[in-house]
């Protein structure tokens, strides 16, 4: 178990958190959440003890190992990728080295000897001759391929490091594991695992997520941060939410009668109270209004920003095909002959664990870079907006928010502009800052403020969610259920693609495509998933003969 007790953390003169009490217990999965800003993070610095409260204390039952998901991605690129899960238990990677050190020497003495059988007890106990084939299980089930698990962590690229770090939170089976984050950068197989993983492990975990989905599969308890207090609901994301609503709706309905009540007996002490034979009866009637309190209902910090893609024409029947598609890049064929045709009422979810695939398919899409073969069209009737993954080069100027939107509307009238950026929640002065300094979420919705303010009928989407909160994922999920026109998106938001997919294309490994007219849940729970693994390896041993 771990506990705060009374924890006060004070930024400056600002308090972050203020007597904060909660415990975790064992066997129990909390979703920690919250607004951004609300110190979702920080809170798990300080259960880590990362951060020094200001007052208050942490408690972990003795003897219980914490472990946490680091985020620095470069710590350990001089180690081997299997040394460094291995030290997600420190005693455990301490014996090896310490052993290996002993048993290294040409001078071995007698009290080598003591020394080692007292490590070699110690290293069974914490079921080190399991080691590695616990840490390559974990490596493999995130999508670690085996010839990478002695490779040094500086020769994998980011994705791959971060999906390290995770087995090294996750190793060793900790008894308190806190999780920051855990499913940015990992692919949809990778996030399926990881749930499984937490839905059968047994001890105590803490989990800061925005995968609304995610969330809802493993957590059993949901802690929600605003105003500087932690208040715990047992139940996954969507019993919050519910509950949550439900408590501030039925706060609303008895402060309603209250006021009623208050009402009426003001009406009766205004009539009454110069009436000689009525003022003991007024009398009674103040004392009761004055035990009369409403109950405060704090407006919540969240903010949701409103998301509506308005097509300003109707999409024809045409709307793109595309042909015999091919691109190799770096020498990989990330493409192969790939073709397929969209109709007016799709809104195509492209899958698949290969990432650059599906940004170089959009990139060839929206005309951002040429393919080595084949060919696509879109149909006269349509326009196009497009949401790059990298949106490094949009934002490298000088202008200012309402400048840069404005440079993109059809409608050059500050005021215009401007409703769109409040309604994405850049109040008036945030009209002047400029783009260059932006927070990453701050630059995902003003690229959708540049979507839904060019009227475009086909939209293609690559990671939108990236940098978003919850609230702003959630608006952009309900926008993109209630757009009218074509959406060819990648998400690794699983509610996102459930519920705005109506069609699945995943592209393999060998750059061929599945297409699949389907749900993403009966897509994944179909035949089709585990046949694609035979015509991948079949396809790839016919190309070795």
């Amino acid at each position: 178990m771990i506990s705060a007790n009374n924890v006060t953390l004070r930024i400056g003169k600002k308090a972050l958190f203020e007597d904060v009490n909660i415990k975790f217990t064992e066997g129990n999965c909390y979703g920690l959440i919250g607004a951004n800003g609300a110190g979702k993070s920080t809170f798990l610095k300080i259960l880590s003890g990362q951060i020094d409260t200001t007052k208050g204390d942490i408690a972990i039952t003795p003897g219980q190992r914490l472990s946490f998901l680091e985020q620095d991605h470069f710590k350990y690129d001089a180690y081997p990728v299997m040394d460094v899960v291995i030290m997600g238990n420190k005693r455990l990677y301490d014996i090896m080295k310490e052993k290996d050190a002993i048993y290294a020497k040409e001078d071995f003495t007698d009290e080598d000897g003591i020394r080692a059988s007292e490590l070699e007890g110690e290293f069974a106990e914490l079921d080190g001759w399991e080691a590695e084939s616990n840490a390559a299980m974990l490596l493999n089930g995130l999508g670690i391929d085996t010839d990478l698990h002695y490779s040094t962590m500086a020769d994998l690229n980011g994705n791959e490091k971060v999906k390290v770090l995770l087995a090294k939170a996750l190793f060793g089976n900790p008894d308190i594991l806190l999780l920051d984050e855990p499913t940015n950068h990992l692919d949809l197989d990778a996030i399926a695992w990881l749930e499984e993983f937490l839905i059968n492990f047994e001890n105590t975990v803490i989990v800061v997520s925005h995968d609304r989905y995610f969330l809802n599969k493993v957590c059993t308890h949901t802690a929600d941060i605003d105003y500087g207090k932690i208040q715990l609901y047992a139940g996954n994301y969507d019993f919050w939410y519910e509950s949550s609503q439900l408590l501030v709706k039925q706060m609303k309905e008895a402060n309603k009668k209250k006021e009623e009540k208050i009402k009426e007996l003001q009406e009766f002490i205004s009539r009454f109270s110069a009436n000689a034979s009525k003022s003991k009866q007024a009398t009674s009637r103040k004392k009761a209004l004055e035990k009369i309190e409403l109950d405060e209902i704090k407006p919540s910090s969240r903010k949701y920003p409103y998301i509506d893609f308005r097509p300003d024409r109707e999409i024809g029947n045409e709307v793109l095909s595309v042909e015999g598609l091919s691109k190799t890049i770096n020498g990989e064929k990330v493409l192969d002959n790939i073709s397929f045709i969209v109709n007016r009422e799709d809104k195509i979810a492209f899958v698949g664990g290969n990432e650059l695939a599906k940004t170089t398919l959009f990139k060839i899409l929206t005309g951002e870079m040429e393919p080595d073969a084949g060919t696509y069209k879109w149909g006269i009737t349509t326009s196009q907006a497009y949401f790059p993954k990298d949106n490094t080069e949009e934002f490298d100027n000088d202008y200012t928010i309402t400048d840069w939107l404005t440079g993109y509307s059809p409608v050059k009238d500050v005021t215009y502009v401007r409703g769109f950026l409040g309604r994405m929640l850049f109040p008036g002065e945030d009209g002047v800052k400029k783009v260059r300094v932006l927070s990453g979420g701050e630059k995902v919705r003003c690229l959708l403020s540049k979507m839904m303010i060019s009227g475009a009928n086909c939209l293609v989407f690559d990671e939108p969610t990236n940098h978003l909160d919850m609230e702003s994922i959630t608006a952009l999920n309900n926008g993109m259920m209630k757009f009218p026109g074509v959406i060819l998106f990648s998400s690794h938001d699983h509610q996102i693609v459930q519920t705005t997919a109506n069609r699945i294309i995943e592209i393999l490994p060998n750059g061929s495509i599945i297409d699949k007219i389907t749900t993403y849940d009966e897509y994944l729970e179909s035949d089709e998933m585990a046949r694609k693994r035979t015509i991948w390896t079949s396809n790839n041993d016919e190309d070795n003969d």
